[in-house]
């Protein structure tokens, strides 16, 4: 294809993304108003330009619609855990336990959002944290509006080795073409499994180096957009804790993805951080002695507050022991962490699961919903055991239901038109034009234009990829296999660059449409998409500009190498 003509599709694949930026972040639509716009804009590239049949980009919008369900069931199951906490007592204690291991902000926003947030994307990943650290950050007193910004950013470090390691176990593993490459290592007197550890180790190494500063970035985000004085400077006295928390994930985060593999770092690095960071706080620990609040709620703007909105005054007069009230959430990560890591577990929970193959007679276009496995059934099973633990009266219970159900109209309306758009795209690849699918084509085009220069932009093309389908996993299927091809073009470590996709990939998560739109529903705060992807477009260019700098200076200072790289 003549290069002008591979610009030219290559722009033409870039448009949903550039009008859905215009409308939400420049004209600052709701995603309810914007996201149908950009889903028929996909669909008439895919039919008129990429040649698609009509039946694939059927199939490919069936496919994205069973994908909705899977996230509207993890929106409910966050929403019920929280409104069923609320109605049994469990908000109130645990509100009250914060502010007794500290009232600063500061603080609450690490251990919650930074630490715990990155336990359960450990556990459990495809958004998860966000929808349960979100809500959680609501019920302490934070605005909501805030809430989302940290459930988003969040969404980084963490999220490559989320949901037990997915991201790599299932995005890397088979994006690549592994069984050429393991012929090919093997041939080298090297094996995949080698390589594999290579490509985890790598991804720990740069996430570390990125996310060492990701505490800072919350508070200083805080402090800027959400307080008082819209000072990024404000929350720097709190430097030397933030520094501290960040190492106290990430030291084991990195011991964990080179010497026990990808399914352990985010798990291992949130769960002993938080042990350390709790106790630390508790001890007054490099914590200063000036303490960082918000405004009074009646000062906040209406745009910081969402319909979940839980005040003192609506909480329920029961009063239950801290501990008991934080044992949902302890079960919560317990299940997870065991359905994720027993089969038997896994087996059994999967056994329930909804399944669609070859839909319409499309080849490798399906999709599944697992009730059971999937976080939202977990969730729910979580809350009926609390219904139980906490003694709640079924009356309680099913006002809990109600309120839960009625905040899924707005986000299913926006998702119903996100997600299939994304399908669209990634299907592409199948069309009587012989092109490469949308995603590959922009990739391509950024990496004809660079060169050398190429792996600043890797994690770039990877935060992209996560852009469009709101996932590091399916960012590394689409483009793990290109990024390794371009290495090989350019006489680079493949192993290196395919960790670049994957960190970027991670980045990407703080600003997926779809992901900021199921935040903001399990807090109450739909149609102000936009306003988050403003702030949280920050965190991200940060990330994949510092990955890809590291990148850099691997393969061109370091001339880091790997059993694929020629010689």
């Amino acid at each position: 294809m003549p290069t002008e003509t591979s610009g030219l599709m290559a722009l033409l694949a870039f448009l949903p993304i550039l009008v859905a930026g215009i409308l939400l972040i420049g004209l600052r639509w709701p995603a309810a108003r914007a996201m149908p716009i950009v889903y028929l804009l996909t669909v008439a590239i895919a039919l008129g330009v990429w040649g698609m049949s009509g039946n694939r980009v059927l199939a490919s919008t069936l496919q994205g619609l069973i994908q909705t369900a899977g996230l509207l069931w993890i929106i409910f199951g966050a929403i019920l855990l929280l409104n069923t906490l609320k109605h049994s007592g469990g908000i109130a204690a645990i509100r009250s336990g914060f502010t007794a291991i500290s009232p600063d902000r500061r603080v609450q926003v690490i251990l919650i959002a930074w630490l715990f947030g990155s336990f359960i994307e450990g556990a459990s990943g495809f958004g998860t944290p966000a929808a349960v650290a979100a809500p959680l950050m609501v019920a302490v007193g934070f605005p909501a509006a805030a809430a989302v910004v940290f459930g988003m950013m969040i969404q980084s470090t963490p999220v490559s080795f989320g949901a037990v390691g997915t991201p790599l176990i299932v995005g890397v593993q088979t994006g690549l073409d592994r069984a050429a490459l393991s012929a090919t290592l093997t041939a080298q007197g090297s094996s995949w499994d080698a390589f594999f550890g290579l490509i985890t180790s790598e991804v720990a190494i740069i996430h570390a180096i990125c996310g060492t500063l990701m505490p800072l970035f919350l508070i200083m985000v805080m402090t800027r957009f959400f307080g008082r004085n819209r000072s990024w400077t404000e929350g720097l006295s709190i430097l030397p804790f933030a520094i501290f928390a960040a190492f106290a994930f990430t030291l084991p985060y990195v011991a964990a993805g080179m010497f026990l593999g990808a399914e352990f770092p985010s798990l291992m690095g949130g769960l002993i951080g938080l042990a350390i960071v709790t106790a630390a706080a508790r001890a007054g620990f490099l914590v200063p002695r000036d303490r960082w609040d918000f405004a009074p709620p009646s000062e906040w703007p209406a745009g910081w507050m969402g319909r979940v909105e839980i005040r003192l005054d609506q909480l329920t007069a029961r009063r239950i022991p801290v501990a008991l009230a934080w044992a949902p959430y302890v079960l919560l990560a317990v299940i997870l962490v065991v359905s994720r890591t027993v089969p038997a577990v896994g087996d059994a929970l999967r056994s329930v699961t909804f399944r669609a193959t070859n839909i319409l007679g499309e080849t490798g276009i399906g999709g599944d919903f697992a009730l059971l496995y999937l976080p939202g059934g977990i969730l729910v099973i979580v809350c009926l055991v609390t219904l139980l633990l906490h003694r709640m009266k079924p009356a309680a219970f099913g006002r809990a239901v109600g309120e839960s159900a009625g905040t899924l109209v707005g986000a299913g309306f926006v998702l119903i038109f996100t997600v299939p758009m994304v399908r669209v795209m990634i299907n592409s690849g199948v069309n009587a034009e012989g092109l490469a699918s949308m995603p590959v084509m922009m990739a391509r085009a950024v990496a004809d234009g660079v060169g050398h220069v190429y792996p600043l932009f890797a994690p770039t093309v990877g935060a992209l990829g996560a852009f469009l389908a709101g996932s590091n996993t399916v960012s590394n299927l689409m483009l793990s296999q290109f990024q390794f091809s371009v290495a090989e073009l350019l006489g680079l470590s493949g192993a290196l660059m395919v960790a670049g996709q994957s960190v970027g990939a991670a980045a990407g998560n703080m600003i997926a449409i779809h992901n900021v739109v199921a935040a903001s529903a399990t807090v109450g705060l739909l149609g102000r998409e936009g306003s988050t992807l403003r702030i949280t477009i920050l965190p991200t260019i940060y990330y994949v500009l510092l990955a890809g700098t590291l990148l850099l200076i691997g393969f061109h200072v370091l001339g880091l190498g790997d059993p694929l790289t020629p010689a």
